[in-house]
């Protein structure tokens, strides 16, 4: 038999004597805030977990297209099909899949894909010789590509050879000009 009187509860208890319980209006929210803070923190590690592995999973494409791309340029002497190929075993080496391969001369175009579910990236590569070296130079003469010393400044005096050699320059120990000074 209970009777209630305002916000207490009055109940006999199993050995007959009267037993008092008072509740007050926020008994028990402590468990709801508790359980609130956990299931909002436990969202927000598994956000930085998928984005942790959406990264892993990038980086594993990236460096498996890139890997593919050089395999395949490095055999293209052997057709297209054949440097695919080896592209292809490259590419499966790194856990990843070769989606698109295509040879062209010495240069070759790659697309690897990584990762499974909703995480899944593809990633392109392209890998060949570097660009053409003009052996003739940029004046047109057969000569180096570039400066080879050290260029001087426009509206400076040229350099001239010191005692210790024409790798000396103005300023220093055993050259024959001034010192260098900064500013005017």
């Amino acid at each position: 038999m209970r009777i209630r009187s305002r916000r207490c509860v009055w109940s006999l208890a199993g050995s007959g004597r009267p037993a008092r319980w008072c509740a007050s209006s926020d008994r028990g929210s402590a468990t709801v805030w508790t359980v609130g803070a956990i299931a909002v923190l436990c969202a927000v590690f598994g956000a930085v977990l998928s984005m942790g592995q959406a990264v892993v999973v990038r980086h594993r494409a990236a460096g498996a297209a890139d890997l593919a791309a050089l395999a395949a340029a490095d055999h293209w002497s052997e057709g297209g099909t054949a440097a695919c190929a080896r592209a292809d075993r490259v590419a499966r080496a790194q856990s990843a899949r070769l989606v698109k391969c295509e040879v062209e001369g010495q240069i070759s175009d790659v697309t690897a894909s990584s990762g499974t579910g909703p995480i899944t990236v593809e990633v392109r590569s392209r890998a060949g010789p570097a660009a053409p070296v003009d052996p003739a130079g940029p004046s047109g003469s057969p000569g180096p590509a570039g400066p080879v010393g050290p260029v001087d400044r426009p509206g400076a005096p040229p350099r001239s050879p010191g005692p210790a050699g024409p790798a000396s320059s103005p300023g220093s120990p055993g050259s024959a000009g001034p010192p260098f000074r900064r500013g005017p």
